[in-house]
């Protein structure tokens, strides 16, 4: 929140985003807390500033890798000005982000400064490549505008606070009750436009769920989310028994769309996991077990509140 303060200040920002993800490929997995709860958690706390918003985007869209949801996000939301906000020990070891080139060449970046971080992160490789792309603190308002790469360094009043600290006293405390997970939708403040290589989004689902259906894949699940999010009008959650039905419904799928259809798929290689994003229609299709534990339909169903869309 100090964070995401600062930026709607000296950046001039409209909204701040924060994407709560699913697992950081970078941290370990023990002693991290579920991600309903995770969610739940940062919704809380976002509660009373209604310029940031809280995002379970990444779990949609199957997206583990900034890289990956920077590209997601820019391909739906054409018409938004993004800036990818980081402390400055992500930029320490931004190197070992995946693609981590790409992510700086996307979208402009503004790097906070941490405690005890400002020499080693400008001193990093990344700092060093992309010197001549730095912008200055008094541009900071403009940064939004310009074309990536660019990248600007904020120093203000530091916040010693620490997500790994946290964590560790959490898990010396004594274990509570479970919590009841709040689900935020994303941000929907511009109407979202059709792709134009996709037909009319009931058009779409049709053919989605014969091809499904076909398939003989099981437990077949739409989601409406017209109204509620802006990433797509409708979810299809299916299962395959195996990770070889898995790929098979995927690529059945993928040959049931004309290829004037703009179709992406993602984690069809493991086969527990596969997402097609195609357009109006995110399909989702598991694995039984995998299904049970991200449990998309709870996510994604009923409890998604509506969202306030901005008019033409």
């Amino acid at each position: 929140m100090h964070v995401s303060l600062l930026a709607l200040q000296r950046l001039d920002l409209d909204e701040v985003w924060w994407l709560v993800s699913p697992q950081n490929p970078l941290k370990p997995v023990k002693g991290m807390a579920p991600f309903a709860r995770r969610l739940a958690g940062a919704q809380a706390l976002a509660q009373g500033h209604p310029r940031v918003r809280v995002s379970a985007i990444e779990a949609a869209l199957h997206t583990t890798y900034t890289v990956d949801t920077i590209r997601a996000l820019c391909r739906r939301f054409p018409h938004t000005s993004f800036v990818w906000l980081m402390g400055g020990d992500n930029l320490c070891q931004l190197p070992r982000w995946r693609r981590w080139t790409e992510i700086v060449d996307s979208v402009p970046i503004a790097v906070f400064d941490r405690p005890q971080t400002s020499l080693t992160a400008l001193a990093g490789i990344a700092a060093r490549r992309y010197a001549g792309a730095r912008v200055a603190a008094a541009q900071a308002r403009r940064l939004a505008e310009m074309k990536a790469p660019a990248w600007v360094f904020i120093q203000a009043k530091l916040d010693p606070s620490s997500a790994t600290a946290i964590r560790a006293r959490r898990a010396s405390r004594p274990k509570k009750p479970k919590e009841s997970a709040a689900i935020a939708a994303l941000p929907a403040r511009r109407r979202r436009k059709r792709r134009p290589e996709t037909p009319p989004a009931p058009e779409l689902l049709t053919r989605i769920l014969a091809s499904l259906e076909d398939g003989k894949a099981e437990n077949v699940v739409t989601i409406d989310l017209a109204g509620k999010t802006l990433i797509a009008d409708y979810m299809v959650v299916a299962s395959g028994r195996s990770a070889r039905q898995v790929v098979a419904l995927t690529e059945h799928l993928v040959e049931a769309l004309p290829r004037k259809w703009r179709v992406s798929v993602e984690g069809k290689a493991q086969g527990d996991w596969v997402l097609v994003d195609a357009g109006d229609v995110i399909v989702h299709i598991f694995r039984p077990e995998i299904r049970a534990y991200y449990n998309l339909e709870k996510m994604w169903g009923e409890h998604l509140p509506d969202a306030e869309i901005a008019g033409e």
